[in-house]
Formats: C-alpha cells, sequence, structure tokens
C-alpha cells in the first residue's frame, strides 16, 4: 500500500513524499527544498529512501546533495540528464519504458521531452497517481524550454492516454493563472468554467488545486484538447494540424 504526502515548498512549488507502508521505503519526488521535505519526515515519522528526479532545473533539485548526505538515498534520474551531469549524485539513470520498485510498488518511467529533454514522469498504476513534473500542470502544461511543439504535444498524449481516474501531481500551483488562460481559449466549456470556480474557492481558503484527477483535465485543459474540433474552431485553425494548434495555444500562453 502506498501513502502521498504532498506539500508547499518554495514559492510555488510542491513536494511529493511517497511512503510504501510495507517495506517503510519512502520516495521524494524531486528534491525542491531540503527544510519543506525534512519537516514532511518528522510530521510523517517516515525515513527518506529514495529520490526520484523528474528534471534537472534548480528548483527540482536544489536538495538532492543535500538529502543525499543526509540520509544516503538512492537517487533516480533520467539517462539523458545523468549523462550530462545535469543531476548531481545519480545512482540509477532511467529510460521510456522502465520500471522501479519501492518496496513491492512498481513506478513505471514515462519519458515526457517538451519542457526539457531529459524530463520523465513517474506513475504508480496501482496508486492511480501520475507525478508529472513540469511537463502537465493542472488546466496547464510546461514552457518548451528545450523541446519542440511536437515533442511536447507527443508527450503529453501519452500522458492523456493513462486511466482517466488518475491523479496528476505536478510541481507547481499554477491553476488559478493556467484556468483564467483556458477560459480565453474554450470560452463556452461549462465543465472548464465549473473548474475555474472551484480553483478560484480553494485558493481563496489557501488550499491547494492539486492534485487534479486526469478525466477532469482531459476535458478543460487546453494543452490537452488540441486535437478537439471544438478547440480549432474556436482558434480558427479548424484545418491545421493538432501539432500546430498545440503549438499556437503554448504560443498564446506565452503571451498571456
Amino acid at each position: 500500500m502506498i501513502e502521498i504526502r504532498q506539500f508547499p515548498a518554495r514559492d510555488d512549488n510542491y513536494g511529493v513524499l511517497v511512503h510504501d507502508t510495507v517495506s517503510g521505503a519512502t520516495a521524494s519526488i524531486d528534491a525542491p527544498d531540503e527544510e519543506a521535505i525534512l519537516d514532511a519526515l518528522e510530521e510523517t515519522g517516515w525515513r527518506l529512501s529514495h529520490i526520484l528526479v523528474t528534471h534537472h532545473h534548480y528548483d527540482h533539485v536544489e536538495a538532492v546533495t543535500a538529502l543525499k548526505e543526509r540520509f544516503g538515498v538512492q537517487v533516480i534520474a533520467s539517462a539523458y540528464d545523468t549523462e550530462r551531469g545535469r543531476v548531481p549524485a545519480v545512482d540509477r539513470s532511467v529510460g521510456d519504458g522502465e520500471h522501479l520498485f519501492l518496496g513491492q510498488t512498481r513506478i513505471d518511467v514515462v519519458a515526457v521531452p517538451g519542457h526539457t529533454l531529459g524530463h520523465v514522469a513517474y506513475h504508480i498504476p496501482s496508486a492511480h497517481a501520475l507525478f508529472a513534473g513540469d511537463t502537465l500542470f493542472s488546466l496547464g502544461c510546461g514552457r518548451l524550454f528545450e523541446g519542440t511543439a511536437g515533442q511536447m504535444w507527443a508527450s503529453l498524449k501519452k500522458l492523456r492516454a493513462l486511466p482517466g481516474e488518475t491523479m496528476v501531481y505536478c510541481g507547481h500551483e499554477y491553476t488559478q493563472s493556467n484556468a483564467r488562460f483556458a477560459l480565453t481559449i474554450e470560452t463556452d466549456n461549462s465543465n472548464l468554467k465549473r473548474r475555474a470556480r472551484e480553483v478560484d474557492a480553494l485558493r481563496d481558503e489557501g488550499l491547494p488545486t492539486v492534485p487534479a484527477k486526469l478525466a477532469d483535465e482531459i476535458a478543460t485543459n487546453p494543452f490537452l484538447r488540441a486535437d478537439v474540433t471544438s478547440v480549432k474552431v474556436a482558434l480558427g485553425m479548424l484545418d491545421a494540424s493538432d501539432e500546430a494548434v498545440f503549438a499556437e495555444i503554448r504560443e498564446r500562453k506565452n503571451r498571456f
């Protein structure tokens, strides 16, 4: 059995601990903030055994070295980032389609280039949980710092194909701003309007908007809907390729 603890870190990051209750093994998804992770470990009574890195950006790896020195954890990152020395203290490199085990719990590695070229996501089928880093946000997606629109669109389609009940954990609390942008793309999407109201209510109370159910993302997140006819019509791009529509949505978000 898996337990998951999400907590705020840095300015708008989220940290996540994943705990296997049988073995006692505990993984941190990324390592954005040593103090926040230590506080979460103290609150839960868990001992850190692994760090699963999604990508090399500083706000996701800052505490890797300090946590490894403190706990002797196993650090796991993508082969792409490991080969280029972009993540410190890596013990195991992984690629698309590989499986990890936290105790007896299987974790699937999904390569999702786009935000960065070495980005991976971690999917735990038995827990219906996806740790998407900065690839898929609630009502958004990451900027294309290294990859192309085609790569990101392909990555998002891979994540979109997971079971609808999957809960998406992402690296940042961006949902409220993402909702405002999404409403400029699909002004008549009733599901989106409902979600935007729910997001505003949560943030008014200082509560997180993630994790989010993948089925809700598929119904409301414009970056997962670039191949939907109504979205293409709204953008005046009915005859455009899905990739071109995605690229247009991403560019509009860059300027939003």
